[in-house]
């Protein structure tokens, strides 16, 4: 049986999507206040975690059957590019929260979905236990599930278990005895989950991403979720998951960006062949910081076209919607990893090696831009999207696409 509920944090009921944007705005001056030293300190952001989860932000993906409002993918986006913008880290921990409730969506049962939905209301927040070390690719899996009366067991380890040590629940994806990966919903504190907080990575410094390990975890059979089925049919989960990618590579993107042109503006000298008197007049300069503005506006408008293309294949989701979704996502997801490692390198050709300073932490933006972007790799979104056009060959169902 599910647990009993228990109230969480005080937490506001977000209305329509310009109140979410606007949400979100709010809470990004506030994060971007201490990111820097939150980098530098890795300092876990639990008090700015606790602020979203009062915003409401966290349930504004939740169904209107359900209690929701169920934003557009472009404004999810959006709203993920805003605050990881202010802070790459907090960005990134709830993408496994709404990859979560989507796959609640599509394959959940009526009373789980009344339920985990209405704890995502409520301000719970959902954390991830899917990825493993050394299993033959990204996509094998050793953690099991296995029957035990009426419900079931689970052994396993995980790593790069992003938003569990912040999350009420942790989310765990297994393989039962049939080889099929299900996903498990079991709260934070039960018996037999440990979770080590050993990230140690160079960039996304503050997102928990660590270890977690499961000894013998009960799970009731109605807290899990026949995750594989949401792949042996057309649907949007691995859109909504990657989308939401996409939103904190431009959120960086967009805050290396902000950080050159402030830099050159108040700081950086010109060129001595130059002939200006401010390195914000430099031709070359200038030239450079338009193309970077320009090509952000171009991932802005492609994701956002992304988002509604998803939003269709929601609502109706055939093998063709579907499909112009992936393609979609792909797509914006090649550009807004290019544009983050590109903005937040360029930052330091323009604006010089007085950037450099350790003390104003700006090799963050990179940093964060290098880690994130190693997730699903781009070289394999180009050869997807040529290989559809070329040979007719659909994309491969997955949480990657």
């Amino acid at each position: 049986m599910f647990p009993p509920s228990e109230e969480s944090l005080p937490q506001g009921r977000i209305g329509s999507e310009e109140e979410a944007l606007a949400v979100a705005a709010d809470l990004a001056a506030d994060f971007a206040e201490g990111a820097a030293r939150r980098d530098e300190e890795r300092l876990l952001p639990h008090r700015e975690l606790d602020a979203l989860s009062r915003s409401g932000l966290l349930a504004i993906t939740v169904p209107p059957e359900y209690g929701g409002i169920d934003v557009s993918n472009a404004v999810l986006a959006e709203v993920t590019a805003i605050l990881s913008a202010a802070d790459a880290s907090i960005g990134q921990i709830p993408q496994n929260h709404f990859y979560i409730l989507e796959a609640l969506r599509v394959d959940g049962g009526e009373e789980q979905k009344r339920f985990f939905f209405g704890r995502a209301l409520a301000g719970d927040r959902f954390g991830n236990a899917l990825s493993e070390r050394g299993t033959k690719t990204v996509g094998h899996y050793n953690t099991r599930i296995a029957r035990d009366g009426l419900g079931y067991r689970i052994n396993g380890q995980k790593f790069y278990s992003t938003g569990v040590l912040f999350a009420d629940w942790v989310t765990i994806f297994a393989l039962d005895e049939e080889e099929h990966l299900t996903m498990s919903f079991v709260p934070r504190g039960a018996e037999g989950i440990e979770i080590i907080d050993d990230w140690d990575g160079f960039g996304q410094r503050t997102t928990g991403s660590g270890t977690t390990i499961l000894k013998n975890v009960a799970v009731g059979a109605d807290a899990v979720v026949h995750h594989h089925r949401g792949f042996e049919r057309p649907t949007t989960i691995g859109s909504v998951g990657q989308i939401i990618h996409a939103g904190v590579d431009l959120g960086i993107a967009r805050a290396a960006f902000a950080d050159m042109v402030t830099f050159v503006k108040t700081q950086s000298r010109p060129w001595m062949h130059s002939g200006v008197e401010r390195a914000s007049e430099d031709p070359l300069t200038v030239s450079k910081v338009g193309e970077i503005a320009i090509r952000i506006e171009a991932a802005t408008a492609l994701l956002a076209s992304a988002g509604h293309k998803v939003d269709l294949a929601q609502i109706d989701p055939t093998e063709d919607k579907v499909l112009q979704a992936t393609l979609a996502v792909a797509a914006a997801k090649v550009l807004t990893t290019e544009i983050a490692l590109d903005a937040s390198s360029t930052l330091f050709e323009l604006a010089g090696t007085s950037s450099t300073k350790v003390a104003l932490n700006l090799n963050r933006h990179w940093r964060n831009a290098r880690t994130h972007t190693l997730h699903d790799p781009v070289r394999w979104k180009h050869h997807v999207v040529g290989n559809y056009h070329l040979n007719g060959v659909l994309p491969p169902r997955s949480g990657a696409l």
